[in-house]
């Protein structure tokens, strides 16, 4: 369209300006499909899920979006700072009179998308503690049941059913089918965990599948995996591809193991490995036998050829006589002692015989009791009428109070 000599009849109002700009910018090819590379700032993922962000390099910023129909797809989250190159189209926006970026696909500028999220979820699980030692649980020394999460079809699981068969049969196999490629391969993992977890039919699991492309083994780098892994109560060894592969799995896991058939051997013991070591046991176990049989077989020798009993006679003869110098030295010891308890008593009971108020009864004495038992001590704590009885040496005697008198020196 040739705008060179265009003109317009009238004023125009400023959404019509705007929005004639807009065709312009529509109609242009190069405008619809394009890629723009530069620097991200002002970063921000909506509630909605659309991002709004800007791109810029030295000179310019262009404002961009990106709608969360393209946001879902992406591998990684971007963040301010990250040089990208991101395709989409220009386009104005009316209301505002500006126009920018609606992008719907965008890669990292030298880094590749999978790696960039790959570290991104790498530390973020970390800064949880997902990846901590002290949460990992040892695995079982002998497992009964061995829970498997592959393809069924794979080299992985034909590698681990024969290792596990080999060294050590008398452990039980169960696979759980899952996808490992592809996506829906995370989920079908996740259920796959989920599913020994909740049946507690394991002992041990192993999750993995064989080599592959990054690609091909990114199910294992996926957030639901691992926090899949994370989150079982069965110990768990994470057996994703060759030895120089890493996955997010790996390091959530209880144990990795370079490759399916490490797994297997981690998963359980050889049996010539454990017979030798219960052969060792009970070799142990027998020298501690024959050691301790042979020390009571030795005391039992000294016990046989001692004098007690050789002599049993002469062993009671000693005894008794050392009884009986224990009892002569005893017998004096014992009159000594009840001597002088005997006189102690003695010396206490003339004591006590002194300080009996109802000694003096017996030279002519008597003592006057109220009815309720209590010595009178004084006029006072009687009156005419009262009944009293009068203690003597021989008997007692009832009377009755005529008058009471108290001494002419206390009025």
């Amino acid at each position: 369209m040739d705008i060179s000599n265009m003109r317009f009849p009238s004023p125009l109002t400023v959404t019509e300006l705007n929005q004639y700009i807009k065709d312009l910018i529509d109609v242009n090819p190069p405008l619809s499909d394009i890629f723009i590379k530069g620097e991200i700032s002002n970063f921000k993922a909506h509630t909605s899920g659309h991002f709004y962000f800007t791109l810029k390099d030295a000179d310019s910023a262009l404002k961009s979006v990106m709608f969360r129909s393209s946001a879902q797809k992406m591998e990684f989250m971007p963040e301010n700072g990250m040089k990208v190159i991101a395709h989409g189209r220009i386009s104005a926006f009316v209301r505002d009179g500006a126009y920018q970026l609606y992008a719907d696909s965008m890669e990292p500028d030298g880094v590749g998308a999978l790696y960039i999220a790959f570290e991104q979820l790498k530390r973020k699980l970390e800064s949880e503690g997902l990846f901590a030692p002290e949460r990992k649980k040892p695995l079982p020394k002998i497992p009964s049941v061995v829970g498997i999460v592959t393809s069924p079809t794979g080299a992985a699981v034909r590698d681990i059913i024969n290792i596990c068969r080999r060294r050590f049969p008398y452990a039980k196999l169960v696979l759980y089918p899952a996808l490992v490629q592809g996506p829906d391969a995370p989920a079908s993992v996740a259920r796959g965990i989920a599913f020994f977890n909740e049946t507690k039919s394991a002992d041990v699991l192993i999750v993995g599948r064989g080599g592959g492309s990054v690609e091909d083994l990114w199910a294992f780098n996926t957030e639901l995996v691992a926090r899949a892994a994370a989150a079982s109560e069965i110990p768990l060894i994470s057996a994703v591809g060759h030895e120089t592969d890493f996955t997010i799995c790996d390091f959530v896991a209880d144990r990795r193991a370079p490759t399916p058939s490490a797994a297997a051997e981690l998963a359980v013991p050889d049996t010539a490995e454990l017979k030798q070591k219960f052969l060792n046991i009970i070799s142990r176990e027998r020298a501690v036998l024959q050691r301790t049989l042979e020390g009571y077989r030795q005391r039992l020798l000294r016990s046989s050829t001692s004098r007690v009993l050789r002599s049993p006679m002469n062993t009671i003869e000693d005894r008794r006589m050392a009884v009986l110098a224990l009892v002569q030295r005893m017998d004096p010891a014992i009159q000594r002692e009840l001597e002088k308890k005997r006189s102690a008593l003695a010396s206490a009971s003339g004591t006590l015989s002194a300080l009996n108020p109802m000694a003096v009864l017996t030279r002519g004495f008597c003592a006057a009791f109220s009815s309720s038992g209590e010595i009178v001590k004084s006029v006072e704590r009687i009156k005419p009428g009262d009944a009293v009885v009068i203690q003597m040496a021989d008997g007692a005697a009832d009377a009755v109070v005529q008058s009471v008198r108290p001494n002419e020196n206390d009025a």
